[in-house]
């Protein structure tokens, strides 16, 4: 799995951070995403999709 964010697209929600803490963060100033683990492990494939589906802007991308 990898997982590539797109902060031009966030709209600074928190879905991501709420449903994978570990996978993704929110920039102090803006709030916008910041990816902390670009290829997770299987111990957090499912946290990671949740916050993908979970994303408003659709601003997070999974690659199988």
């Amino acid at each position: 799995m990898k997982v590539t964010v797109d902060q031009d697209k966030c709209v600074s929600s928190g879905m991501c951070v709420m449903n994978a803490g570990d996978v993704f963060d929110q920039r102090d100033d803006d709030g916008v995403v910041e990816l902390l683990v670009a290829e997770p492990g299987p111990e957090q494939a499912e946290e990671t999709r949740k916050a993908a589906a979970a994303c408003p802007a659709l601003a997070i991308h999974i690659e199988e």
